[in-house]
């Protein structure tokens, strides 16, 4: 299995940009509609609108493109605050426990202090105790989504993180799991899955086709956010996404050639260029 980083590039760059590449087109389809007068006698105005609807859908294109690094940017950053709150509250806790039992040492070695120290670790026990509740919910809550998201992931990161999602409870109010082990599932498991998404997982998989017969093909994943396939020799083709009943793959024999191209593309067997390649959003 070979993985490669998918680029990113800033999008105030791309943005800054457009205005020149879209410029740069418009003045490039003007004069060749005027090389093209020259010898076959002035552009219609058919020409120009066309010349204009074109220049129109590649500034669409590229302004959708920008939205659409825009999005996952900000879904990357969200998860990383997501992230650091909560090995915030994990700290929390830890240290509010050290402190109940530095407190409890020090009840034993004053007797004359006992009962006020007792009522004391009584009402912070207390606190813990409904501390402890808001955490448990929040676990569940945690668990519950999680499971949700490894029904829907591709093979090769749901195999990976297999060991922790068995953890996972089927009934997270009667988990018997402490809660630190809980949200070390999750986060593990969170962690795999972010780190699958930024890649391309190039591996090899044995596909069952429509027919019912059952083919080695090449599987190519844009994160967990869409997959590719190729076998028989280029003869059968197909795309996959994430839905709510799992990973689906959807068979487009037509695409073979496409995406052949771009599996020759990762795993440096032909250099790289723009593929068009089929594309589905849920």
């Amino acid at each position: 299995m070979r993985k490669h980083h998918l680029p990113t590039f800033p999008q105030s760059i791309m943005k800054s940009m457009l205005p020149s590449i879209l410029g740069a087109s418009a003045l490039a389809l003007v004069t060749f509609g005027f090389g093209v007068s020259g010898f076959g006698g002035a552009a219609s105005a058919d020409d120009t609108r066309a010349t204009g609807e074109r220049i129109e859908s590649m500034r669409d294109t590229l302004d959708r493109w920008v939205e659409t690094r825009r999005i996952i940017s900000e879904e990357q950053r969200d998860w990383a605050l997501g992230k650091e709150l909560l090995e915030s509250r994990l700290d929390i806790l830890k240290r509010d426990i050290d402190g109940v039992k530095a407190k409890i040492a020090d009840a034993e070695k004053s007797i004359g202090e006992a009962d006020r120290k007792r009522a004391d670790l009584v009402a912070q026990n207390d606190a813990l105790k409904a501390t402890s509740g808001e955490l448990a919910k929040l676990a569940a809550d945690f668990e519950t989504k999680t499971k949700d998201l490894v029904r829907r992931l591709p093979d090769p990161i749901k195999e990976k993180v297999r060991p922790l999602s068995q953890r996972l409870p089927e009934d997270p109010a009667a988990s018997s799991l402490s809660l630190s082990v809980r949200f070390q599932n999750v986060v593990g498991i969170l962690n795999e899955v972010n780190k699958f998404s930024r890649e391309i997982t190039v591996t090899s998989e044995v596909r069952k086709l429509s027919d019912g017969t059952s083919a080695e093909v090449t599987a190519v994943y844009l994160g967990i956010a869409q997959g590719y396939y190729i076998g028989a020799g280029g003869k059968i083709a197909g795309f996959g996404t994430a839905t709510p009943e799992g990973w689906t793959w959807t068979a487009a024999n037509d695409a073979a050639p496409a995406i052949g191209k771009v599996v020759a593309i990762l795993k440096n067997e032909a250099p790289a260029e723009f593929v068009k390649v089929p594309l589905k959003l849920n």
